[in-house]
């Protein structure tokens, strides 16, 4: 592996103690990822996934509080996304082709960073993240983690108007007829857009200004509106994981914080999921919009009063 740029700004500087690879996915795609050690002994290590247009720099405060806390710390763009290979010409679409790639990717990943993770691993993902992190649980991965904790995860995903079952037919046809690279509805998004009154996402105004000047220091991060492949990824990911019996062998704890204002993914889909679970935990985090680790600090102090729950008993900290 070869090293990887990392983007600072002044409100986001880098952690210590880390540095972005370059690492092979599926298909020899080449992706991008970042490990980042505490300066003690470590107590263990967290695999931090982003939700969809979200960048490693993105989660440089998270990466900072995970190794205050002692743990080794992996975060990555998923393919299509961040500095990892796009699909597309036009790297603004945010575009997939169902979810097999990703999760040959996080074996890719997993194989190509384990050597510097001590155990027990943690997993922590948000959004989309949370959606193909709980299925790669499901298909096998399980046994690797001894904990998982997912921040307003994509178990279900809003249609508006359009019933779900109508929406997956609609996506899929599109797809099948050669139009899975256009957008949906031929709406680009506005990922440059930093107009903050109104945002679907946080609270905090701080934050999420932090965000656009990432984008503003290094635009090829940016990442616009869904196609119609991806939503017929989406939408057949969350329905493997709402199949019956599908989350059975996923015999660890996981923490699902569901954002009570969430507008971007059903938190029904999330509460039936977590029911699903042999060790699942539904957690309603009051307050909060969708990303509730870019949220206000009261709000964020309920995710990690959950987090250091689970890790406290799944990874305690050493006696010394």
């Amino acid at each position: 592996m070869t090293d990887a740029p990392l983007i600072a700004v002044e409100s986001a500087p880098i952690p210590p103690g880390g540095k972005a690879e370059w690492f092979n996915g599926a298909g020899g795609a080449r992706l991008r990822a970042a490990l980042f050690t505490p300066a003690g002994a470590a107590r263990g290590s967290v695999l931090l996934s982003p939700g969809r247009t979200e960048v490693i720099e993105k989660y440089f405060e998270v990466v900072g509080e995970l190794l205050e806390r002692g743990f080794v710390v992996l975060v990555h763009d998923w393919r299509g996304q961040g500095l990892s290979d796009r699909h597309l010409p036009d790297r603004l679409k945010g575009h997939a082709h169902g979810y097999d790639d990703f999760l040959a990717d996080f074996d890719a990943l997993l194989a190509a960073f384990e050597d510097r993770m001590p155990k027990p691993w943690l997993a922590l993902a948000h959004s989309m993240g949370g959606c193909l992190t709980l299925l790669a649980l499901a298909t096998g991965r399980a046994p690797r983690f001894a904990g998982c904790v997912l921040s307003a995860p994509m178990l279900a995903v809003r249609t508006g108007k359009t019933k779900p079952s109508t929406a997956r037919l609609r996506a899929r046809f599109h797809t099948l007829i050669g139009q899975g690279g256009v957008y949906i509805q031929n709406d680009p998004g506005k990922p440059f857009d930093d107009t903050f009154e109104g945002n679907p996402l946080t609270h905090d105004r701080r934050r999420f200004a932090r965000q656009h000047a990432q984008l503003k220091a290094c635009p090829d991060l940016a990442l616009g509106a869904p196609t119609w492949g991806w939503l017929d990824f989406a939408l057949e990911a969350t329905a493997e994981l709402a199949r019956p019996g599908a989350l059975s062998g996923v015999n660890l704890p996981v923490v699902v914080c569901s954002a009570a204002e969430d507008k971007l993914v059903n938190n029904q889909g999330q509460k039936a999921v977590a029911d699903g679970l042999p060790q699942g935990r539904f957690v309603v985090i009051p307050g909060s919009e969708h990303e509730i680790l870019m949220e206000t600090d009261d709000i964020r102090a309920r995710f990690w009063t959950e987090f250091d729950a689970l890790a406290d008993k799944q990874a305690p900290k050493s006696a010394d």
